[in-house]
């Protein structure tokens, strides 16, 4: 068993940042190794990734750098302790299959079949959690709902530091009375999904400043600050309201390390877009991403249905990706999107950090 004295901690960093989890593809072992060599806490994202990915990625980290990292499970209905039963809701049954007579247009353009949906599908769960464990990751984040206390004492006996995402104050409070180390409390101009506990919910509009002025006189855990952050001068203002990091995805997007599809990096520099939306058009989960044509389409019909819709959209995804038609890839991102440029991941982290450029 692991010291708890060893544990990682926020004042470890060098540079207070933190690289965002960010599935899909954008999140690669050398972008989580790049930040935690520039000062910072590089993250994986397990989510919608097949276990032995998972395991190979942390060991091509663990080769890149000695230094601390992270590891993003996605909570599954089955273990969300804040939104406890069963997917087989008959009306949501009815909405995806409403959906998915939607989606046909879409799938006979891009040559692909739509999917059966399990409702019941939970990312491999037991297994990446044994995963986790078994490999000692400094830091596991949870998204998408809260986990039970156990699972968090569970990692915490073998010295990881757990984190929750959270979007409202009752969230925070109930993810620090099951134990969660740190808090990554995020905003309404995040990109990507918003992280509420519930899938059917629809997160507050509270600026960041202000939840996290809120849940710093709260709660007594540390706090990193995420969405929107796109400057020294945003990460100084969340951090003076209490924040002790910030994290950021969106401005990582077209660095040299990202995983990140030539359609979708083409697209965010393109100029030809301007501003994101919030959908569930994409996954059934709200989430902010640069609104192209399958949003303008689908966001008005989309359920909220989660992991139902996203495993229907996936063939679409991925052929327009192929294809290099960025009018139906979940091009998630923050609004100053146009921030992200092509650059070394380390230069983006000292930037936000204001710390001094490096060699």
């Amino acid at each position: 068993m692991t010291s708890t004295e060893d544990r990682f901690r926020l004042t470890d960093l060098r540079l207070p940042v933190l690289g965002a989890p960010m599935a899909g593809g954008p999140s690669t072992p050398a972008l989580a190794a790049a930040v935690t060599a520039a000062g910072g806490l590089g993250f994986l994202a397990a989510g919608n990734r097949p276990v032995p990915g998972v395991r190979a990625d942390v060991e091509e980290v663990r080769a890149l750098t000695d230094g601390p990292f992270g590891v993003n499970l996605f909570v599954p209905q089955a273990a969300n302790t804040a939104a406890p039963g069963t997917a087989a809701d008959p009306a949501v049954h009815r909405s995806v299959a409403a959906y998915r007579e939607a989606l046909r247009d879409p799938a006979r353009r891009y040559g692909v079949e739509l999917p059966d949906t399990d409702p019941a599908d939970d990312d491999g769960w037991a297994a990446k959690l044994e995963l986790v464990e078994e490999l000692r990751v400094p830091v596991v984040s949870f998204t998408f709902g809260l986990p039970a206390a156990p699972v968090l004492e569970r990692l915490a006996a073998v010295g990881t530091t757990t984190s929750v995402t959270v979007t409202s104050l009752p969230e925070a409070e109930a993810a620090v009375r099951a134990g969660a180390h740190l808090l990554t409390v995020q905003g309404p101009a995040a990109g990507g999904h918003r992280g509420t506990h519930r899938v059917e919910d629809r997160p507050g509009e509270e600026p960041l400043v202000e939840l996290v002025a809120a849940v710093r006189a709260a709660v007594d855990v540390p706090i990193v600050a995420a969405g929107g952050i796109a400057s020294a001068a945003a990460a100084d203002t969340v951090r003076a309201a209490g924040a002790d990091a910030v994290q950021i995805g969106t401005l990582l997007l077209r660095t040299h390390e990202a995983g990140t599809s030539a359609a979708y990096r083409e697209a965010l520099g393109s100029g030809r877009y301007t501003e994101t939306a919030v959908t569930r058009a994409f996954s059934g989960r709200l989430a902010r991403g640069v609104r192209n044509g399958f949003i303008d389409r689908f966001t008005h019909i989309a359920p909220a249905a989660y992991p139902q819709v996203n495993q229907l959209t996936k063939p679409i995804r991925a052929a327009a990706a192929q294809a290099g038609d960025p009018e139906a890839i979940a091009l998630w991102a923050g609004p100053s999107f146009a921030a992200a440029r092509e650059a070394p991941a380390a230069e983006v982290v000292r930037e936000v950090s204001g710390a001094p450029a490096g060699p």
